[in-house]
């Protein structure tokens, strides 16, 4: 990197603002987001899902965050301000908190990801950003935001939007657009039921991540115009981002060119909406070589955290040892059974005689002696009796708590509650 591109990737988040969506139901993680929105739900043994892009952003430069939310979160804001009120506000640095506060006619919350930008739009005005980068709360991966305001700027856009190829089986799931010459959006369609592929690749679709980046006046402007269209439907993928294409002032970034990770490996971006997918991208942590490196002291990763003593293996008594094989375990845990590629959050009990294979334990769960786990999520606060198999019997599993139909058993406190 030239030494004047160097100063033009430190300069620019200086100039932007981050604003982080993190307002969503998060209905697709089922029971798990029955008390907590999406982006606050755990993951990877000691994180909640949304410190990942404020992470990204103070890696990146950019330390002025605004994090707006709506249902379910509480934890979310307690989260952030336990564990994200380190910036120092008098260097113009914050994160603030943008709870839906009906501030423009007093009846309506948030419609949409525009019109909930929309009804901030004066904090917004009053922080004078030249940048505004608009960021999803609930998506796992690593990235220099730096890289892609550079892009924006040096490629002369007003509207930049992150990309990344997925299969087209899949992509019905995402906003998918088509690329011309120098990376301008040609067209742009959100969820489509049948997703157009990418010319030379025709079982891949080119995706959007929910990662934009506006030059500010422009985005004043849309949104201004898009709150007097009783047509709209307030949302950045359906309204804002096919008017900037129209416009023919969208580009699109390459994950691929601003991904934080090692060169030799794939970038990395997961969207864990599902029990499903939020199982396997735990569990993929677990790996000797995980694809998502966590122990990267460059891009660290910041949380809240409890002040906890070291996890510990007890007893060595024939059968009855604590022992763990390709696991992660986080502080506060007492192990006296057998873990094999599992994860566990804070302040965990696995008593004697118990075994739990490929499974995630969420924080302050016990498992009973001689249980045994399998392919499961216990959400935080469970208590698994002594003796109860869950995971070896699909529909027994189904019966008495949420088995997905890839076999991953989902059980929290009001499942066990009744059972009793």
């Amino acid at each position: 990197m030239r030494l004047n591109d160097l100063a033009r990737t430190q300069m620019l988040p200086r100039q932007a603002i981050a604003l982080v969506l993190a307002g969503g139901r998060g209905s697709r993680l089922k029971n798990l987001t029955d008390r907590r929105a999406k982006p606050a739900v755990y993951f990877g043994g000691k994180f909640r899902i949304i410190d990942f892009v404020l992470s990204n952003c103070l890696n990146s430069g950019i330390r002025r965050i605004g994090v707006i939310t709506q249902y379910k979160s509480h934890s979310l804001l307690r989260h952030l301000q336990r564990g994200w009120a380190f910036l120092k506000p008098e260097m113009s640095e914050f994160v603030d908190l943008l709870p839906a506060q009906q501030r423009v006619d007093e009846t309506s919350w948030y419609q949409g990801t525009a019109d909930a930008i929309f009804q901030n739009i004066d904090i917004l005005r009053s922080y004078r950003p030249k940048y505004i980068v608009v960021l999803a709360g609930d998506h796992i991966y690593k990235m220099n935001y730096a890289l892609m305001l550079a892009d924006h700027v040096e490629r002369g856009a007003r509207c930049t939007v992150g990309c990344i190829e997925v299969p087209r089986v899949d992509a019905s799931a995402f906003g998918v657009m088509a690329v011309g010459e120098e990376g301008r959006i040609t067209a742009f369609i959100e969820k489509p039921a049948d997703p157009p592929a990418m010319p030379d690749k025709p079982d891949m679709a080119l995706a959007s991540m929910g990662i934009y980046v506006f030059d500010a006046e422009y985005l004043y402007q849309c949104l201004n115009d898009d709150a007097k269209d009783g047509n709209s439907s307030r949302d950045f993928g359906k309204d804002i981002i096919p008017r900037a294409v129209r416009e023919g002032v969208a580009i699109a970034h390459p994950f691929n060119e601003s991904f934080v990770g090692e060169d030799e490996k794939a970038s990395y971006w997961r969207d864990v909406g599902t029990i499903d997918a939020y199982w396997e991208a735990n569990i993929d942590l677990t790996a000797t070589d995980p694809a998502l490196n966590l122990y990267d002291r460059l891009w660290p990763i910041i949380t809240y955290q409890e002040q906890l003593p070291p996890a510990k293996f007890v007893h060595n008594q024939g059968e009855r040892r604590g022992m763990a094989i390709e696991s992660m375990v986080s502080g506060g845990c007492i192990v006296s059974g057998k873990l094999n590629r599992s994860v566990l959050f804070s302040n965990c009990r696995v008593h004697s005689y118990a075994e739990i294979d490929w499974s995630v334990l969420l924080p302050e769960v016990e498992i009973g002696r001689r249980a045994r786990l399998t392919r499961c999520v216990v959400d935080h606060g469970c208590r698994i009796p002594d003796d109860m198999v869950v995971g070896e019997d699909a529909i027994e599993d189904a019966r008495r708590f949420v088995r997905t139909d890839s076999g991953i058993t989902l059980v929290t406190r009001e499942m066990l509650a009744a059972l009793a």
